[in-house]
């Protein structure tokens, strides 16, 4: 199982959680850098946001996953 092998590297809930909140503010972060820096236009721009912003749900679920299991 994926849970068990991260429980026993020591990965706990409160790290997926922090990761999920991490992830989102570096979508917010990705989308204003990608915006400000790349001449591409604002669709190119929310691409990023958005392909950074994905991962926030896994983490949550991760994190999740992990506090079931650490009951």
């Amino acid at each position: 199982m994926i849970v068990k092998r991260l429980h026993e590297s020591g990965i706990r809930a409160e790290h997926a959680y922090a990761a999920g909140f991490a992830s989102i503010g570096l979508s917010v972060l990705s989308w204003c850098a990608s915006l400000g820096v790349e001449k591409k236009g604002e669709e190119r721009a929310d691409r990023w946001g958005i392909f950074v912003g994905e991962w926030a749900p896994t983490f949550f679920g991760l994190g999740l996953a992990l506090s079931t299991y650490e009951k």
